[in-house]
């Protein structure tokens, strides 16, 4: 993907597609192109969610999204050309595109991890649309030839048959103690969605809360987010759990703060509403990441 900064001709901002010097909406993304991003003081840019009814081009095939509070991305697949989603994602379709189910590799540890155990590919020609059922910004993410990038679960919604998919252990947990009893947490989820694009440009749509900010890590450069916060990354880009943890008092216990650690190089995209992980108050006894203090 581009870097935002390079700005050449008709070229987006955003992704780095040519669009016609009158467009007011990237054809590769949807994000509006009428002005730059500009990146606050600590280097983050606000992410654009795509404009509405904008209409972007992969393929022989478009979209279009519509909608500001709950968005819908409506696709006019060709013939031939394909789609696979999260099987709850689907609003809509017209009957003669044809909806076939594609089981996954690991489908136990999945379904235990509260992932989706299916996904459906949806084959053109015709109309099919998704949306998400909470508010939010519909990110359009154009994936180049040998481009790979890292999704939090629950993130992905829709990708361009092109795109290869695999997941991972995020790798990322602790164990809590309460008496005789422990308890395993994933702060981030059990598992990561990988995508990529190994023969041929594709396209990825992913749902974010609130707004999305990117910023790019330089080698070695580190971050602190809050687990739940991460949209997406680099595949290049390393996590690592970091406990900060204080004792309250004898009869008050633990107060742990958890954050995921970030180091470069590469790029990362967060959401401003964070659903927090819950503080605990239980002694922390093991972890895959470290400890810091206050």
């Amino acid at each position: 993907m581009a870097n935002p900064s390079n700005v050449v001709g008709g070229a987006c901002p955003w992704c780095g597609h040519v669009n016609d010097l009158a467009a007011r909406a990237c054809r590769g993304c949807g994000a509006a192109i009428t002005a730059a991003p500009v990146a606050d003081e600590s280097g983050w840019i606000e992410m654009p969610g795509a404009k509405d009814l904008a209409e972007l081009q992969f393929g022989r095939s478009n979209l279009q999204i519509a909608g500001k509070v709950v968005p819908v991305a409506d696709f006019n697949l060709a013939e031939g050309d394909d789609v696979y989603f999260a099987h709850h994602q689907l609003l809509w379709k017209d009957p003669r595109v044809q909806v076939i189910t594609r089981s996954l590799k690991g489908g136990w540890k999945r379904l235990f991890a509260g992932m989706p155990l299916v996904m459906v590919e949806a084959k053109g020609p015709g109309h099919i649309a998704f949306s998400r059922d909470v508010p939010g910004e519909l990110v359009a993410v154009p994936l180049d030839v040998g481009q790979e990038i890292d999704v939090r679960e629950h993130v992905f919604m829709v990708a361009s048959g092109s795109v290869a998919y695999d997941w991972f252990p995020t790798g990322v947990w602790y164990r809590t103690q309460n008496g005789d009893e422990t308890e395993m947490h994933y702060p981030m989820g059990m598992f990561m969605d990988r995508f990529s694009a190994p023969a041929r440009p594709g396209l990825l749509l992913l749902h974010g809360a609130g707004n999305l900010f990117t910023r790019t890590l330089q080698p070695g450069e580190t971050l602190y987010v809050r687990p739940r916060a991460l949209v997406y990354k680099s595949s290049l880009v390393s996590m690592h759990l970091v406990i900060q943890s204080q004792q309250l008092g004898v009869f008050t216990g633990f107060l742990s703060y958890l954050w995921l650690q970030l180091r470069g190089p590469g790029k990362v995209a967060i959401q401003s509403a964070d659903k927090h992980h819950e503080e605990h108050r239980q002694p922390i006894v093991a972890t895959s990441g470290s400890y810091a203090s206050f």
